[in-house]
């Protein structure tokens, strides 16, 4: 592998997602999650300063649970620790990035654990999180911005290029599942079926029916806003499905993405709308003559936001964050589909004749309708129980047993609720919205809050 500090070329680029394939022996499983923080007097959401605030918590994480801190220009802005690490995303979003475990059981109580730390913190300050998909009360002009460099060059691009990115930056969170591939044979197969049932996992786990206190008329509004931030950089990748999909072929789509910084001796360099082509040749505008190392191209594979977006692995984007309950559910999902080979080719020959034109209506009806979006196979609620069949069926091939002598399907249980009720999560909270709630959303707040 090539050192971090020395300089890459083309073949180098592809030669790193290659460098990823390892045996299924060696594959893991990294969750990531997302959640917003709020003061519980009034709602309202957590500022970086300030007790209760974002600084606080994290020092107090710290402090507490041996997390080591992580500073920029005197600020902290992450933590580090057990593998993993807690970071802020723009508007004060406190994701888990978790450490890399090898089965289902680990990676829940992984998550539990950290909910526990996080509300044993925040509890006596305050504050406390909600797992939603969008923020169901806060305009974007109450968000607080996070003091990251990153994120202001991001904040003045995002304008230029849609008209929802600020929105995705400041007011989404998600629920993300990473996992691994044998072979470039491998990565193609898993790339495919996990894109082309992206839009499943957002209906099952949509959770974001809300914007400033009414119901926006949307299931998982976190998905539309997807759609409408960059084009370059987000999609459903239709090239994944040709022939010429490989790792090669990434590359070149990732060098075809504008460019948002370049990272240089502590400080971010603002290289918005400019080409890592150009980078490679030394003339690259922000830093004529100057050549890209490994660590650049990691940093720009950070900036693509694609349904399912591969660095060293593949990473499934398209959830809604959710309940406490339900967080185990995203991986199980996942894990059970493309972790058993005969799993993943079952779950391959229900999605293979589509077409990139059906492909790309199912992401764009998903949002809007959750599990009554029409497929080729019929509706998605119907697709859905077919893919959890498959699931649970690779989770059992799997027989990783827990203390208790259950195995990783008990975390498909919550899916296998929602589907035969054919209610998403955001359908269950608009209900209570309409009833119990009498049109407020603010009981969200204490019903769901972890």
């Amino acid at each position: 592998m090539t050192s971090q500090s020395s300089h890459i070329d083309e073949i180098g680029l592809v030669e790193y997602l290659a460098a990823g394939a390892k045996p299924s022996e060696r594959w893991r499983i990294g969750t990531e999650y997302e959640k917003f923080g709020f003061r519980l007097d009034d709602l309202s959401p957590l500022p970086y300063e300030g007790t209760p605030g974002i600084r606080s918590i994290l020092e107090a994480l710290s402090s507490l649970f041996a997390w080591e801190p992580v500073r920029e220009g005197g600020h902290i802005i992450a933590l580090q620790g057990n593998g993993g690490s807690i970071t802020l995303e723009p508007g004060g979003q406190v994701e888990l990035s978790g450490a890399a475990l090898s089965d289902l059981h680990q990676t829940c109580e992984e998550v539990h654990s950290h909910l526990h730390q996080v509300k044993t913190v925040a509890e006596p300050m305050g504050a406390g999180f909600l797992g939603m998909g969008f923020t169901p009360l806060w305009s974007r002009e109450e968000m607080h911005w996070m003091p990251k460099q990153r994120y202001r060059i991001m904040r003045e691009y995002m304008p230029k290029v849609g008209s929802l990115g600020l929105d995705m930056m400041l007011r989404t969170a998600t629920v993300q599942v990473n996992l691994d591939y044998s072979s470039e044979a491998d990565m193609i197969k898993k790339f495919r079926v996990s894109l082309a049932l992206q839009p499943l996992a957002t209906a099952l786990f949509a959770n974001s029916p809300f914007s400033e206190g009414k119901p926006n008329g949307y299931l998982s509004y976190r998905s539309r806003i997807w759609q409408d931030t960059d084009p370059a950089r987000c999609g459903m990748l239709p090239f994944v499905f040709t022939e010429e999909m490989s790792y090669e072929r990434y590359v070149q789509f990732v060098l075809d993405v504008p460019m948002y910084f370049v990272y240089r001796d502590g400080h971010y360099i603002n290289a918005t709308g400019q080409s890592f082509r150009d980078f490679l040749a030394g003339k690259l505008p922000a830093l004529p003559g100057e050549l890209p190392t490994i660590s650049d191209w990691e940093d720009h594979l950070t900036t693509i936001f694609p349904e399912v977006r591969m660095k060293q692995f593949l990473e499934m984007r398209g959830a809604d964050a959710g309940i406490w309950s339900g967080l185990c559910a995203l991986p199980a999902f996942w894990v059970g589909l493309l972790y058993h080979s005969d799993s993943l080719d079952a779950a391959w020959d229900l999605v293979a004749g589509w077409s990139p034109e059906e492909r790309d209506q199912i992401r764009r009806d998903a949002p809007r309708l959750g599990l009554q979006t029409i497929t080729p196979a019929g509706k998605l609620q119907t697709l859905a129980r077919k893919v959890l069949a498959i699931a649970k069926r690779g989770l059992q091939q799997r027989a990783r047993i827990n203390s208790n002598g259950d195995d990783e399907t008990i975390y498909l249980d919550n899916l296998q609720e929602i589907v035969a009720s054919g209610k998403t999560p955001a359908e269950l909270k608009l209900d209570r919205y309409y009833q119990a709630w009498q049109e407020d959303v603010k009981p969200i707040f204490s019903e769901y809050a972890y």
